[in-house]
């Protein structure tokens, strides 16, 4: 490959998920991330919603499911969401209990034993495995890793 065709710049754009209630995905991504409906189509058979913020899509929401994410085969392992700091994080674990979310370990925990990112795991309603966290601030806290040697987000 020449280093004409080569990717000079690649980020992450949206993440596509597939879902089995539109109204109550919608519902869940607008309350914990503060996303907004950029679009939504409504045809009975095609049902959607392309989810945002500051103008850049973020999230798309496909109502093609039934049952729950299956964490045992392959395909998405969990989606991640990165926030400036230690009290967004914890900001967003004190609605999460509100909402009744499901989390995969108690409180705010570091990415593995001594480091300073770290935050919260849980799923969304239909089973999707989520983490909010934070590059720094963790290791103030008196959280500890589940495991000392791997990745917390790993193994969840």
């Amino acid at each position: 490959m020449s280093s004409t065709t080569q990717l000079r710049t690649l980020q992450t754009g949206h993440v596509g998920l597939n879902v089995t209630d539109l109204a109550r995905s919608i519902d869940f991504y607008r309350a914990v991330l503060g996303l907004e409906v950029a679009h939504e189509g409504t045809d009975p058979e095609r049902r959607y919603a392309l989810l945002g913020r500051d103008g850049r899509l973020v999230v798309t929401l496909w109502q093609q499911s039934t049952g729950a994410f299956a964490t045992g085969t392959p395909g998405l392992h969990h989606l991640s969401f990165e926030v400036e700091s230690l009290d967004e994080v914890r900001a967003t674990e004190r609605l999460l209990r509100e909402l009744g979310a499901e989390f995969a370990y108690d409180g705010v925990v570091p990415h593995r034993e001594g480091s300073a990112s770290g935050g919260i795991f849980f799923t969304d309603p239909d089973g999707i495995r989520l983490e909010v966290y934070t590059r720094a601030g963790v290791d103030e806290t008196e959280a500890k890793a589940p495991d000392a040697t791997a990745p917390t987000c790993g193994f969840f």
